[in-house]
């Protein structure tokens, strides 16, 4: 039972870590690419 009261708030920190970072790539946009839309357009996949 003691080591539940270590696990949990160690796993409740490394989760909003996790979170943390993801919101801090949406807000530096890092999963925009304008550029590559308009290069897949013309690549031909055939």
């Amino acid at each position: 039972m003691n080591v539940l009261v270590v696990l949990i708030p160690i796993s409740l920190i490394l989760g909003c870590l996790g979170l943390a970072a993801f919101v801090w790539t949406l807000r530096s946009e890092q999963y925009r690419d304008p550029e590559g839309h308009v290069a897949r357009i013309m690549l031909d996949d055939d």
